[in-house]
């Protein structure tokens, strides 16, 4: 199902003095776009009569020119197409995704300068996406960026679910107030990360989500960023205006381009259904197919990993307690004493890899295992690691050996410290090295402030930097799990080795002190709407001082909801992230996390209310099995769902895992209850979620 071209069908567009009119294919979406006094191009949105995006400015401010692209366009050109084509995912949550879409691309001449810029805007039945083109010409060549323009003017003081706009990160939890509220809440918003650079009281982040008074719900974000600044959003809260805000360079420059060149999309998703909102392509759809010709090697992942007892400081990265600092090349760890808390040790590992191997789990990751962790952070550091040289207690050869016997693969850890120059110094070494000894995956992190110094972690250089090592990871048919990196816009279409990110609050944040217990119901409408997310869920014990005394944190989760993670926290690459012996203990929970799919071929959101409720149904690539995951906000709830997508006449065995009657994620986490039913397409179930909790299902045909 193909089609693409040139549409005179009146339907698509039509024109009303300067006004141009772009309808979505069902019609359910109109754009509007104009050029108004003093030549300012302009748009506004609409969904169903009911307004999105109030009349917003277009345009770009330039650094050190006269005249910016912001003002005195008259249009030159109008072009129209639709496209209407499915694809096939190389992993998704979806089998086929159709790509379905009414365009309009502008060409603005600039009366002064005769400069040309497209916007090109592409309206889906599930919302809006444009961007700016600079096609080639003798009058805009190099230029920098000073600011861009772009506003989304909205219609009332939304409900918003936000996190502060930052240079640097996006690990804060999600906070839910009034457009109108956002200066009020911002300090508090701001709680304290290894490396963050906040720039407005009334600045965040998107993938921002919002829900309007009317029942609309918007989301504003980007995709296919691709050399450019990441974007973030500046409210003027006495308009309800927002505007693009970019991340600044060291210089403060906010991009340095050359054309012809375009900018990423910016994009407006809008339903007055939230599934729709988590069901919705758009993002992917706006970046381009696949480039890599064979995926062949590229796979999803379930993996357990020697992590958690580290963050949680039960024990150490570093080898030693030793050394003060220490010197790649020169230090000679066989000199100094090594420490009792050093995890990545080969006696270790072998135990991870045997219950990995028990339990039908692909790999292991182990960080800690290379030299430097002893003074890795906080000094600046650009020669911290080499990513090849293992401590002494951990031997190479003889963990792969052992892996390999046990039919378990290893996944690498790269941490940079943020110490870019020195990841692209080492990285061909570092990725042939994985290669020669059997690891297909790399977590890499970019924890602190970056260098080169002053440069921000969501800058167009470091944007670039995260861009090149991906593509060079393909060279080496490597997949790659970005930590700290710039947070996804649907770039895993173009490059599907990058199976993962975290690039939001995870759940190591449960051990610095705990998350929102409705924090798992929001990341979903926000975060995930770019690409899976690394979320590293399945932890068991919820107090961590039982086994790393020092730290009194409390995971804000019930085992129920941990486990409905693996299917509302969509991703290829999932994690076991709890220590062996605490899966032990419940080895009748862990089976779910043993069974749960990662490939999908149908994906069906039953419930969902932002900051409040999610309930969704997968069912798994080639075995036909189906799971259902509910992760439940800050309030007890009944969900109520049918499982009117099961094939008609057929019977399944479907066995929960539920909340017990006295679970709280605080004071009884641990308590749930397995129960088996015969179900069939008709069936329909009311199941009680407690704050923080949920619940899993796991379905299989009865033949």
């Amino acid at each position: 199902m193909k089609s693409f071209g040139i549409i005179l069908a009146f339907f698509l567009i039509t024109s009303s003095g300067h006004a141009q009119e772009l309808k979505s294919p069902n019609g359910a979406l109109s754009m509007q776009f104009l050029i108004e006094t003093n030549g300012i191009p302009t748009y506004k949105l609409s969904y169903k009569n009911k307004t999105v995006i109030k009349t917003s400015r277009l345009g770009l401010e330039l650094k050190n020119d006269k005249t910016s692209l912001v003002n005195d366009f008259v249009i030159s050109n109008t072009e129209t197409a639709t496209f209407d084509d499915t694809w096939q995912p190389v992993w998704g949550e979806v089998k086929d995704i159709r790509n379905h879409y009414n365009e309009l691309a502008v060409t603005l001449k600039q009366q002064e300068t005769e400069r040309r810029i497209i916007i090109r805007f592409r309206l889906f039945d599930d919302g809006l996406g444009f961007r700016y083109e600079f096609p080639m010409q003798k009058n805009l060549v190099y230029f920098i960026i000073k600011e861009e323009k772009t506003q989304f003017a909205m219609a009332g003081d939304h409900t918003a679910f936000w996190i502060p706009g930052d240079y640097d990160t996006q690990e804060y939890d999600y906070t839910e107030s009034k457009l109108s509220e956002i200066r009020g809440f911002s300090e508090k918003a701001i709680t304290e990360n290894l490396s963050q650079t906040s720039f407005s009281p009334t600045g965040v982040q998107t993938s921002l989500m919002m829900k309007t008074d009317n029942g609309l719900y918007i989301n504003l974000h980007e995709a296919a960023l691709i050399n450019y600044s990441c974007m973030h959003l500046n409210l003027d809260d006495e308009n309800m205006i927002f505007e693009s805000w970019l991340t600044p360079d060291a210089k403060g420059d906010k991009g340095y381009m050359q054309a012809p060149s375009n900018t990423p999309w910016r994009t407006v998703l809008v339903s007055d259904d939230a599934r729709d909102i988590l069901a919705s392509k758009m993002t992917l759809n706006l970046n381009e197919p696949s480039a890599i010709d064979d995926t062949s090697w590229i796979k999803p992942v379930k993996y357990i990993g020697v992590w958690w007892e580290m963050i949680t400081g039960k024990s150490s990265w570093a080898y030693t307690d030793e050394l003060p600092a220490v010197q790649l090349g020169i230090t000679d760890y066989s000199k100094v004493k090594p420490n009792t808390t050093h995890a990545a040790n080969n006696t270790k590992v072998k135990r991870y890899i045997d219950f990995a191997s028990k339990h039908g789990f692909d790999a292991v990751l182990v960080e800690g295992w290379n030299e430097g962790w002893e003074d890795w952070f906080g000094h600046s550091k650009d020669n911290v690691f080499d990513f090849v040289t293992p401590y002494p207690d951990f031997d190479v050869e003889e963990i792969h050996a052992y892996a390999q016997s046990k039919g378990v693969k290893m996944m690498m850890h790269h941490e940079t410290s943020s110490s870019v120059r020195n990841y692209e110094r080492h990285m061909d070494k570092a990725y042939q090295f994985m290669k020669d000894h059997g690891y297909d995956a790399v977590k890499s992190g970019y924890v602190g402030d970056i260098l080169p110094r002053g440069e921000n972690h969501y800058s167009q250089w470091i944007v670039n930097h995260y861009q090149y090592a991906l593509e060079k990871a393909a060279d080496y048919k490597i997949m790659v799990n970005a930590h700290e990196a710039v947070r996804p816009t649907g770039i895993s279409r173009t490059y599907p080795n990058l199976i993962g990110n975290e690039s939001a609050r995870g759940t190591e944040y449960q051990a610095f002190g705990g998350s929102k217990p409705n924090h798992v119901t929001v990341l979903p409408f926000t975060r995930l709407i770019g690409g899976p997310m690394d979320y590293t869920p399945g932890i068991f014990e919820m107090d961590i001082s039982k086994f790393s005394p020092n730290n009194n944190s409390h995971v804000n989760s019930t085992i129920a909801n941990q486990l409905a993670l693996y299917v509302t926290m969509y991703s290829p690459l999932q994690m076991a992230a709890d220590l062996p012996e605490h899966y032990e203990r419940f080895m009748d929970a862990f089976q779910f996390i043993k069974d749960v799919g990662m490939d999908w071929d149908e994906s069906h959101y039953l419930e969902a209310e932002p900051g409040h409720y999610l309930t969704v149904a997968r069912k798994e690539k080639n075995t036909g099995n189906w799971f259902v995951g509910n992760v439940n906000g800050n309030e007890i709830r009944t969900s109520k769902i049918a499982f009117n997508f099961l094939e008609k006449g057929k019977k399944y065995k479907a066995t929960i895992y539920a909340d017990a009657k006295d679970a709280h994620y605080k004071t009884n986490p641990q308590a749930y209850t397995i129960s088996t039913k015969t179900i069939t397409s008709t069936s329909k179930l009311s199941q009680r979620s407690v704050a923080g909790g949920g619940y899993a299902i796991s379905i299989q045909e009865i033949k």
